[in-house]
């Protein structure tokens, strides 16, 4: 039987593409693009004060731009290229044809027996290189913008603009390298699905790590932080949910079971997360919080990204129960009570949500992992979790590779953030942190009447009203009073 016309090679097609892979990861990598753009932008908008809403949404539209040009330029490979050391790619453009057309391949990813002969072949989807330099960009830029939720409210834009580049290259490449691409994590078997570790715990860390350097907000900012529009936040909190499953649904980089066990337990997670956090606020505050939801809702997204594809789904329930209870406990009971997360002004909480979530979900992935599911995707053979046989081995490697994140981020932001800060500062004066998106950009969120415009007749009056009727109204400053004959 002759094969059909569609499924014939051509030069536009060639023998090793496979049409579905590719269209499923371009897929799952706009579905992660629309957590960040618009989600993460209408998210930041809507759930700070007013006069920060276009401030913080632009902080999140700015990194994601930035994160592209960079990530072409040098980052994709610093991340998945050729070893420059244990923990690092070497940098090199991914902008030329030849490079993005051919198969995609992450060099670094074979993985060989102790006598040096070949037990895994390295990762080759499917489909082109630009493909796979698209998709992991948005979670490169992703990172980034979560990270961002931390100093809210009062960073110099300025020093924004030069941080995100400096970050994604000498601190997000690092840790992608070392988990994903080849690195010294991922050969000795730390398992990060999808970025629990190379993601979330490093958003987090960093988050906290520049909120600590960037200084806090203003007292009357930190006392009273109200979200200006929350069925907004809600809408970009939705966005963010369903996008998670392109997020995780994409690790594989192929349309297979894997993909289709890690979407359900992410949404399975999510929404065990969500209630077991509403029921904790109605416990002990006697009312489900919006916002609560919503925090319940991203741990759980979080929690499970580190084994979405690698634990069965009675497991992503336990996972939900334990990531809508203990980053609330941490956020709600231990940071009232812990001088040094009061000091910190982490913005949005990322500590908990990201840092917190990830760090549990890197530690249960460990304990839970199944050895079946793990064969399917992992390179390191015999993989598995703490619970089906494989002793406290994982568990160590999952504790040692947070470790490293941590303390990669700790370090990589403050020299960051402390060279930066020889050339302009990180916060903004007070003065304008009092006015805040106007003095920041000279623009504001919503034209409102009576937020300090007045009523201009000769603007504002209908075109049709008589003259004797315009005069009127100009001498008595308003409209209001003035009997108009027609």
């Amino acid at each position: 039987m002759a094969t059909p016309l569609a499924y014939q090679p051509s030069p536009a097609a060639p023998d090793w593409l496979n049409k579905g892979d590719n269209a499923w990861q371009l897929i799952a990598a706009t579905l992660v693009g629309l957590q960040s753009v618009p989600g993460l932008v209408i998210l930041y908008g809507s759930i700070v004060k007013k006069k920060w809403a276009v401030n913080s949404a632009f902080m999140a539209l700015y990194a994601f731009a930035a994160t592209l040009i960079f990530w072409v330029l040098v980052g994709y490979r610093m991340a998945f290229g050729d070893k420059l050391l244990p923990f690092w790619g070497k940098g090199a453009p991914a902008l030329g044809q030849k490079y993005l057309v051919r198969r995609a391949k992450i060099p670094e990813t074979v993985h060989f027996y102790s006598n040096g002969t070949e037990e895994t072949h390295m990762t080759e989807p499917f489909y082109p290189m630009a493909t796979l330099v698209y998709f992991e960009f948005m979670f490169a830029a992703i990172t980034i913008v979560l990270l961002a939720g931390s100093v809210l409210g009062r960073m110099n834009i300025k020093a924004w603009m030069a941080f995100v580049p400096l970050w994604l290259l000498f601190s997000y490449t690092v840790g992608a390298f070392s988990l994903w691409g080849g690195g010294f994590l991922y050969h000795w078997g730390v398992i990060d699905y999808s970025g629990g570790y190379v993601i979330h715990l490093s958003s987090g860390i960093a988050g906290f790590t520049a909120a600590y350097w960037v200084g806090p907000r203003l007292k009357t900012d930190r006392e009273r932080f109200s979200p200006n529009n929350i069925l907004l936040m809600l809408a970009g909190a939705g966005l963010l949910w369903m996008g998670w499953s392109g997020f995780n649904g994409g690790a594989p980089y192929a349309a297979n079971k894997t993909a289709s066990v890690a979407v359900l337990n992410t949404n399975v997670c999510a929404a065990t997360s969500l209630l077991m956090w509403t029921c904790l606020d109605v416990a002990f505050f006697g009312k489900p919080s919006v916002i609560g939801a919503v925090q319940g809702m991203m741990t759980g997204l979080v929690c499970i990204t580190p084994g979405a594809g690698l634990v069965q789904t009675w497991a992503a329930i336990l996972m939900g129960v334990l990531s809508g209870s203990i980053p609330w406990f941490t956020m709600m009971i231990l940071h009232k009570k812990s001088a040094l997360l009061q000091k910190v002004d982490d913005t949005l909480a990322v500590f908990h949500t990201h840092a917190v979530a990830g760090l549990l979900g890197g530690l249960l992935t460990g304990l839970l992992a199944e050895p079946a599911l793990c064969r399917l995707v992992l390179p390191v053979p015999n993989t598995k979790g703490t619970a089906y046989g494989g002793g406290a081995v994982q568990l160590g490697k999952q504790l040692v590779g947070a470790l490293f994140v941590i303390g990669w981020n700790l370090v990589a932001t403050t020299a960051i953030l402390l060279a930066i800060g020889k050339f302009t500062p990180l916060r903004m004066p007070d003065e304008q942190l009092m006015i805040g998106d106007d003095a920041a950009h000279g623009e504001e969120a919503y034209a409102l009447w009576g937020d300090g415009e007045r009523y201009d007749a000769t603007r504002h009056a209908p075109v049709f009203l008589a003259d004797d009727a315009m005069q009127a109204m100009q001498s008595s400053g308003g409209a209001r009073g003035v009997t108009i004959q027609l």
